[in-house]
Parts: structure tokens; C-alpha cells; sequence
């Protein structure tokens, strides 16, 4: 009997190491699809913007970022996100904070504000308490990325932390491609 329990918690600890050991904290993905972003929809506010609609925004390249003030994984991403705003907005990225909240606590306007100040965002955030966006790009993730072409095409998608250069040279590629002219 003592060898069946340690041959199961062997077999428990091996399962354990290949899940949680096999560095799948992070998945990337290129869209093979690229169907068309859907429109921001039931948002409940619109904080350090006025509402905007994918449709105002074609023709730049924009970044929506799911994430809540109250996941670790988000606010580690965060950083990274205010950064690329900051280096790459005057060439054209647009990037949109879509907070979707996980608890209840989190549907506060308040205190989505007080996140807001607290890690220095300075780009467009809509408050997503109906999951009406969220539902709308099929997410399931906290924190996720989706990037968007000049034409409005999701091109690119990142569920959790990490591969910020990857992420980070698909946004150069991106704006380098809005500003060469078609090929003929």
C-alpha cells in the first residue's frame, strides 16, 4: 500500500512539474483568420478619453489590453503597456485599456480611477463592467492583448505575461507597415 501512494504522488508530482513547470504562463499567437476587431460595446465609462469606436480608429494601429487594478498579472503588464503608449503613439499605435472587472469590488469607477493615477496610465481606458467588449472579442484571459492593423484586422494575440519583445516587434511592424504605401 506505502508503494501505491508514493507511485501516485509520484505520478502527481510529474503531472505538477509538466503543467506548471512548462513555462505555458504566457501563449502568443499571429491570427491566421484576422477577422475585424468588433467595436467597443456596453461600455460603462470612458476614462482619460472620450468614447471611441474602432471605426475612428482605422487607419492606426491599436492595441487593446484586457486586464482589472486587481490582477497580479496585469499590473505586472502594465509597465510594458504604458510604455509602448509612450514611445509609440506619435507614430500611430492607439492604445486602449479595456478594464474588465474579476470581482465586484472592481466594477467601482472609482476605484478604477485611483488604478488609473496609481500606475501612471495615461491612455484611453473603457470600463467594461458588462463584459460587453470582453464578450464581443471572445476573450477569456486576464491579462490579453490584441493587436489591430491600419485596416482594423486583428493581427496578433497575447493571453499573460511576458513575450514583450515579441509583442513590442510586432507593434514596430505594424506601424512600419501603416506607413509604407501599397505594393502595386
Amino acid at each position: 500500500m506505502r508503494y501505491l501512494i508514493r507511485g501516485i504522488l509520484a505520478a502527481a508530482g510529474i503531472a505538477a512539474i509538466h503543467i506548471f513547470g512548462s513555462g505555458a504562463v504566457a501563449e502568443s499567437q499571429k491570427v491566421s483568420d484576422q477577422r475585424y476587431a468588433p467595436e467597443f460595446k456596453y461600455i460603462d465609462h470612458w476614462l482619460n478619453s472620450e468614447p471611441l469606436t474602432m471605426q475612428q480608429l482605422r487607419g492606426k494601429v491599436v492595441l487593446v489590453d484586457f486586464w482589472t487594478y486587481s490582477c497580479i498579472n496585469c499590473v505586472n503588464t502594465l509597465p510594458y503597456v504604458t510604455q509602448w503608449h509612450d514611445k509609440y503613439k506619435d507614430q500611430g499605435l492607439v492604445v486602449v485599456g479595456v478594464h474588465t472587472p474579476e470581482f465586484p469590488f472592481e466594477k467601482s469607477t472609482a476605484n478604477v480611477q485611483a488604478a488609473i493615477r496609481k500606475f501612471g496610465i495615461r491612455y484611453p481606458v473603457a470600463q467594461d463592467n458588462q463584459y460587453g467588449t470582453w464578450s464581443a472579442y471572445h476573450n477569456q484571459y486576464w491579462p490579453a492583448m490584441y493587436l489591430i492593423d491600419a485596416d482594423g484586422r486583428i493581427v496578433y494575440e497575447h493571453y499573460g505575461e511576458g513575450q514583450y519583445k515579441e509583442t513590442e516587434a510586432n507593434i514596430q511592424k505594424l506601424l512600419a507597415a501603416r506607413k509604407s504605401p501599397p505594393a502595386r
